[in-house]
């Protein structure tokens, strides 16, 4: 379990897909903790394999009081037709912040630590993180889909009551 450094844009593994997850041995484990360990450090709410430069469809998204959940090869199986814009950043695009529109319900497959099918669905701004991360695992960023930079001030000005 360590920190690891982030890669940031304009790396080459930040813009393709990268491999399946093949064998589901201690290596996967140390990854999911390295991840988790290098997300926190970082104040990150998920991450990908691909943001610490690991060829691998690994992500985890921060479910706050439900744990860390963990994507393992994952795809999603629906979308919801009803979609909303909310602001986005990321670890791999640091100072930069974007409008980006997306589902507000989906349903994704994925696999466990063994290998075993999971499905779950997701709503609302955890459906919207485990989108951003899926995204990374296919070499996109949040910015090829953001409608709208927003600036560090508007951004401050927009989450200064909470």
């Amino acid at each position: 379990m360590a920190v690891k450094p982030l890669v940031t844009a304009p790396n080459p593994i930040l813009n393709r897909e990268v491999k399946d997850v093949v064998n589901f041995d201690e290596s996967i484990k140390q990854l999911i903790a390295d991840l988790e360990d290098t997300m926190f450090d970082n104040d990150g709410i998920g991450i990908a394999a691909p943001q610490i430069g690991v060829d691998l469809k690994v992500a985890l998204v921060d479910m706050e009081q439900d744990g860390i959940l963990q994507l393992i090869n994952p795809t999603i199986l629906t979308q919801s037709e009803k979609t909303e814009t909310d602001v986005e950043g990321c670890l791999s695009v640091p100072g930069v912040y974007g409008e980006v529109e997306r589902s507000v319900m989906i349903t994704v497959k994925s696999k466990d630590l063994n290998g075993n099918d999971v499905e779950l669905t997701a709503y609302d701004d955890i459906a919207r993180i485990i989108l951003h991360e899926i995204d990374h695992l296919y070499g996109e960023l949040f910015t090829d889909k953001m409608t709208r930079e927003v600036s560090e001030e508007e951004l401050e000005e927009m989450y200064k009551d909470e």
